[in-house]
């Protein structure tokens, strides 16, 4: 998803998708230690994902406090 993408949603949006990518990057990193991961690129993926959300909150949160 692009940040674009990700500047068009809502706080509560994004938090709820960044709440969603910590719970697949935690299952992703269980399947890694057992040995069941198939799709290695997805861990890098959703960890690029997250950040990006927390990058577009920052700076929802930095607007807001600016506009105040």
């Amino acid at each position: 998803m692009s940040a674009e993408e990700l500047r068009a949603k809502t706080p509560d949006q994004l938090r709820d998708q960044l709440v969603a990518l910590k719970k697949e990057a935690f299952n992703l990193r269980f399947q890694q230690a057992t040995g069941q991961l198939e799709n290695t690129a997805r861990m890098r993926t959703v960890r690029r994902e997250a950040a990006r959300i927390k990058t577009v909150l920052n700076q929802k949160a930095a607007e807001a406090a600016t506009a105040n």
